[in-house]
């Protein structure tokens, strides 16, 4: 998918985080396209995702990763043509709470100060946003149906923070040219510009179904990575009463482990329980999904709006709220579960209806022709 009017393929930076190996599974579906798409990031998370480039391996100083952020944006103003960011980060440092308040003044000093440069310089800007890049805490206030104070900290959202990703967004908004948002939820405190994209982190040749496990006694999986965001508590609460009850399963918490290693135990498993509290499914439920494993879900009905309505009509979760849990798992565990290798195979089917990252990057590569071409007639006019 070369440019006509450069006679070269688009050139495109994912960078410069790698959270839930979105952005890197992006890269990989735009290459293939024909797209030059390269993915970076400043150092490997802790799941260790693979990644096209890492700019800083093990600890580096405060000066160093200063000096790589500069050449990161060097690179970016002279080879690249879409500079698509993710976990609503830019190239420059991020004010933190936790930070000393001198430091916070000198890297505020610096904060998305790369936008306004990148635009200049003829750049294309997209934004994804994941998570608590966007999400607020007075947001949740009037929306959410639980107290996160309770269940996540007291101290997880403030009112400084959420007046900092306000400004950030607010920010963003004036110099990019397209904002997504992984998780429809978010589109509440983004632009209204903004729009819905369903996660493409997964490869589907590699996440091939798998034959359902012949256990005879079902397995049960849930892989927080927060315990207090995914409303652990409440899984752990349900399988005590159902084990109390009588009723038999094994259940098994993944935590700590790369993502290799949980892809290993995925396997196994008959059935997920991924979160019941933020009203939507993660990485983790894709995955699953793409697996053939059936998942359960919250999914907040008023967040619905902002999915295509094909897409939520064909939704193939087994819902549940940290309220009903017990009962859903329950039915699932005992008289429904010959269902359960249906439900996965719908959920397959889902996944590469709707997660498909070819599909996905075909849609973005449309939007990054269609943004040059209006960037190129701006800067003509």
């Amino acid at each position: 998918m070369a440019d006509p009017n450069r006679k070269r393929p688009l050139r495109v930076l994912h960078c410069p985080e790698m959270v839930g190996g979105h952005p890197q599974q992006l890269a990989r579906a735009e290459r293939a396209l024909g797209l030059d798409s390269w993915s970076v990031v400043w150092q490997a998370c802790q799941f260790n995702y693979t990644c096209d480039e890492i700019l800083c391996a093990g600890h580096v100083s405060g000066w160093h990763r200063g000096w790589m952020r500069v050449k990161m944006l060097a690179r970016a103003l002279v080879h690249f043509d879409v500079i698509h960011f993710n976990f609503g980060l830019s190239l420059m440092p991020e004010v933190h709470a936790q930070r000393h308040v001198l430091w916070n003044r000198f890297v505020g000093s610096a904060e998305l100060v790369d936008l306004p440069l990148l635009k200049y310089a003829g750049k294309t800007i997209i934004f994804t946003f994941q998570g608590d890049d966007a999400r607020q805490g007075d947001c949740l206030d009037k929306y959410a149906e639980f107290d996160w104070r309770r269940e996540f900290g007291s101290d997880y959202y403030s009112v400084p923070t959420d007046a900092h990703k306000r400004w950030r967004i607010d920010k963003i908004a004036r110099w990019a040219d397209r904002i997504y948002a992984l998780n429809p939820d978010l589109l509440r405190v983004l632009p209204p510009s903004a729009q819905f994209i369903p996660y493409a982190h997964v490869d589907l040749d590699k996440f091939k179904p798998r034959t359902p496990p012949a256990n005879w006694i079902p397995r049960v999986m849930h892989a927080p990575s927060h315990r207090g965001v995914k409303g652990t508590r409440y899984v752990l609460e349900t399988v005590d009463r159902l084990r109390r009850d009588g009723v038999t399963f094994d259940f098994e918490l993944v935590e700590g482990k790369t993502h290799a290693e949980a892809t290993t135990i995925y396997q196994q498993v008959d059935l997920v329980i991924d979160q019941l509290l933020l009203g939507w499914y993660g990485g983790l439920a894709v995955e699953c999904m793409a697996l053939g494993i059936p998942v359960i879900s919250y999914i907040r009905h008023q967040d619905l709006e902002f999915v295509p309505p094909a897409m939520r009509a064909e939704l193939p979760l087994i819902r549940a709220d940290r309220m009903t849990l017990y009962w859903v798992l329950k039915e699932w565990l005992t008289i429904r579960r010959a269902e359960l290798p249906e439900v996965g195979r719908r959920c397959r089917e889902f996944v590469e209806a709707w997660h498909n990252p070819l599909k996905i990057a075909r849609t973005l590569a449309d939007e990054y022709y269609g943004l040059r071409q209006r960037t190129r007639v701006r800067r003509s006019a």
